[in-house]
């Protein structure tokens, strides 16, 4: 008891301080930094008894020892067929989550399949656990199945790659849906490709020529010819160009040209690097003057989104170093970004409230967010912790830290007085940054701890006054960024992807990406029926009712899209509504609309 009374007078002299911060000067406030808020956090944290254990949340080092393997349990359990929650599953077909209502998350979808394998594969290609190749190879037996699976969005030859999920017997899902979504096959590929490079390293190109190449060039293919389309965003719900996508395009593309230069495929490897310096260059054109990622090109919203931290991190090459063209997890603009996006949730969420303007706080999808009530998601909260990680797996390896103009106020948080320029690994600075940081990143994964329920489940998200657990229990994607981040902590990163040394082209070639276009239209609906459109272009979907495309609601009664469109382009269209399987067309004569040869456009009607 006596050693906790000593802490407790060091937390009352420590206090008298804090009202006096305005005023302060350096000196106290570095107090402030080293004593008070370590103090703090320890009582957060809990008090170790006599026996050793902690009373209330876990230290991160045993979080990370119970969580770990917890996590890992319940993402194999979401796996077909002998998964222990998934069941009716094929083989290799990951289940988002087993929640079957509010919501119903039992299907596959493309990108969080690609994604949780890629975990899987880098723990089996890093030795890490062995005995996982056999789901990888049903995995690859499963996705060349729905690769070939005619769906709502077409054939595999006729944008059908684009389809976000499936029912997990491997059938179309033929329900509304916000369509294409262009993440999956960049993501696909990207876990293919590493298992491909893991085979070949070991003898076995027979079945990456013959088998994993097929595959992968169909999704390359796809992405070489479609990313400069429309597609929605990782959260299903606007439709423009979108961060998190055309960063993971760019990777695969990347990595996609490097096999099939091994595999003596020069066309492939011609088309694919032509492509990936134009979506590098179209990659710059996110950044915006508020030094922040602006997360998608449409939608309405501030742009502020976990979306770009996710992109961060799955597109982590630590050969590149802190690029920023490539918006490497240490680069200025990413340490930015990731400052504006945690800054935005510290006043929104009821969990937050006390906590240090420097400390860690949970976070959502973003701001706005209102699905399922708007709250912070595990994975977000994980993939700031991750982004930071892996900022520090670069600064240890390079043995130096650039602090910018551009990072400048990202650092400030930790080191008040610091001034842009490069600290080495010899200078006091660089250890306490390193020190501080890591610090900080291990906050975000103390509060998914503090907000995991005893057992280790995580669910979708927690809520953001009480953070209980809720939305879709046991997401799978949520074990795996559980993982991913814990073995960020630990130094790990998988093997380059080839992001070193790239340039950003000086003219941009985006010829074909079109003109952004909003749809905006007044139409009153009824419990869901919703509102699409379709017309005489390919982007538009050459008037196919089936493959029209879904108007956002989020500013009912007005319906929205942004889409890009051919510039310089008379192009006629029509809305229409779908409602229990029936489709109702507005009446004539078509819409007709004149894209300008630059900018954007938007366009405002009424239903008619």
């Amino acid at each position: 008891m006596s050693a906790i009374w000593t802490f407790a007078l060091a937390f009352a002299f420590a206090s008298l301080f804090v009202w006096q911060q305005d005023g302060v000067d350096l000196q106290l406030m570095d107090f402030r930094r080293t004593w008070l808020v370590p103090f703090t956090s320890f009582f957060e944290q809990g008090v170790e008894d006599v026996t050793g254990e902690r009373s209330g949340i876990k230290s991160v080092d045993s979080y990370v020892s119970s969580e770990g393997p917890a996590a890992k349990a319940g993402l194999l359990a979401n796996i077909g067929p002998s998964g222990s929650k998934a069941s009716g599953a094929k083989a290799g077909v990951v289940i988002a989550s087993p929640s079957t209502s509010n919501p119903n998350y039992l299907y596959t979808w493309v990108r969080d399949s690609s994604l949780v394998f890629k975990t899987i594969i880098d723990q089996f290609t890093s030795g890490a656990d062995t005995s996982l190749r056999p789901l990888i190879d049903d995995f690859v037996t499963a996705e060349a199945k729905l690769q070939q699976t005619t769906n709502p969005s077409g054939s595999v030859s006729s944008g059908g790659l684009g389809e976000p999920k499936f029912n997990i017997d491997e059938t179309a899902f033929t329900g509304d849906w916000g369509r294409p979504q262009r993440d999956g096959p960049a993501l696909r590929a990207t876990a293919l490709i590493s298992y491909a490079n893991w085979l070949r390293a070991n003898g076995n190109t027979t079945f990456v020529s013959n088998t994993l190449w097929q595959m992968i060039k169909l999704d390359l293919d796809y992405v070489a010819s479609n990313w400069n389309q429309a597609t929605f965003d990782l959260w299903e719900e606007v439709s423009s160009s979108s961060f998190f996508t055309t960063a993971v395009q760019h990777r695969a593309l990347r990595e996609g040209s490097a096999l099939a230069s091994a595999l003596g495929q020069s066309a492939s490897v011609t088309n694919y690097n032509t492509q990936a310096d134009s979506v590098l260059c179209f990659l710059q054109s996110y950044w915006n003057s508020n030094s922040y990622i602006t997360a998608n090109t449409g939608g309405g919203r501030s742009g502020k989104d976990s979306n770009t931290i996710l992109a961060s991190i799955h597109t982590f090459d630590s050969a590149a170093g802190c690029d920023a063209a490539t918006f490497q997890p240490c680069s200025d603009k990413a340490l930015a970004n990731l400052k504006v996006y945690v800054d935005s949730f510290r006043s929104i969420y009821s969990i937050n409230k006390g906590i240090a303007s420097n400390g860690a706080v949970a976070v959502g999808r973003y701001p706005e967010d209102v699905y399922m009530g708007g709250n912070p998601w595990y994975l977000s909260t994980f993939a700031v912790a991750e982004q930071l990680y892996d900022a520090l797996i670069v600064w240890n390896k390079q043995k130096s830290i650039a602090v910018t103009s551009t990072s400048l106020a990202f650092f400030q948080q930790f080191s008040p007085s610091i001034t842009a320029g490069t600290y080495s690994s010899s200078t006091s600075t660089f250890t306490t940054l390193i020190s501080d940081i890591k610090s900080f990143a291990d906050g975000f994964v103390a509060l998914n701890a503090k907000y995991t329920p005893s057992g280790g489940g995580l669910a979708e998200q927690y809520d953001r006054n009480s953070g209980a657990a809720t939305s879709a229990v046991d997401l799978t994607w949520s074990y795996a960024s559980a993982l991913t981040v814990f073995a960020a902590r630990q130094g790990t990163s998988s093997p380059s992807w080839g992001a070193s040394g790239l340039k950003v082209p000086s003219t941009c070639n985006t010829a074909g990406s079109g003109i952004p276009v909003t749809f905006n239209v007044n139409a009153t609906t009824q419990l869901g029926e919703n509102i699409y459109v379709t017309g005489s272009v390919d982007a538009l979907k050459n008037w196919s009712p089936d493959n029209a495309l879904l108007l956002s609601s989020a500013k009912y009664p007005v319906w929205s899209l942004t889409v890009n469109l051919p510039a310089s382009t008379s192009v006629q269209y029509k809305f229409l509504r779908k409602f229990n399987g029936q489709v109702t067309w507005e009446s004539d004569p078509n819409r007709q609309i004149s894209v300008p040869a630059s900018g954007s456009f938007t366009e405002n009607d009424s239903w008619r």
